[in-house]
């Protein structure tokens, strides 16, 4: 179990700056991803040996209760065999309170060393908790600054590179506007000019009269 906590605590700890200052690393989101995923495995797997840990407390405590009654039940058997001067029976039970009176103060013992146990345990278990959390935001944190360098990256380009490309593409799409507009212009114009040209002739037949 320690063992287990201690490989746990040393991998949970390590320095997530590791992530960051390795340029080789394309995509050091991804790789921190999975380095937290692999820790909320081994989180998952502390948490089940706890639980595991505690049911055992709760049977040493059962085995404990079973053992003292039973010690208490052939402290009485003997007294009473005793008075009646039945040393037979008296004998075996001596003999069976001493078992069980030793086998309730063993499981007492273990019951308190378990419990003692859980309560080391579950300290390094909220201690791993806290470290995980603390990583998750940090892996936030990382994300934004990610975010900020990706957004700032494709502004430059689209501002420097691509975006010249679409300036200069607007301007083409404009001068070609600006000539289909003088093409459909002229094009109507001529086909009314002959009919402009008819209307100011009546007009000036019919002034003239």
């Amino acid at each position: 179990m320690q063992n287990i906590f201690t490989r746990i605590k040393n991998s949970i700890t390590a320095d997530m700056h590791q992530f960051m200052d390795k340029k080789e690393e394309k995509n050091p989101i991804a790789a921190l991803n999975n380095y937290l995923r692999q820790s909320e495995q081994e989180k998952e797997k502390v948490k089940k040996l706890l639980e595991r840990h505690d049911k055992l407390q709760k049977e040493f405590a059962n085995e404990y209760v079973l053992a003292a009654e039973q010690a208490e039940k052939r402290q009485k058997q003997a007294d009473i065999a005793k008075r009646a001067n039945e040393e037979d029976l008296y004998h075996y039970a001596i003999k069976e309170f001493e078992e069980y009176d030793r086998r309730a103060k063993r499981m007492k013992a273990s019951r308190e060393n378990t419990a003692h146990q859980i309560e080391q345990l579950e300290e390094k278990y909220k201690e791993m908790s806290h470290k995980l959390k603390d990583m998750h935001l940090k892996r936030m944190e990382l994300m934004g600054r990610e975010n900020v360098a990706r957004t700032n990256q494709e502004i430059n380009r689209v501002l420097e590179g691509d975006g010249q490309n679409a300036y200069n593409r607007f301007n083409e799409l404009e001068n070609f506007i600006d000539r289909i507009e003088k093409q459909v212009n002229r094009a109507y114009y001529e086909s009314t000019f002959d009919q402009r040209i008819a209307d100011l002739e009546r007009e000036m037949e019919f002034e003239s009269k």
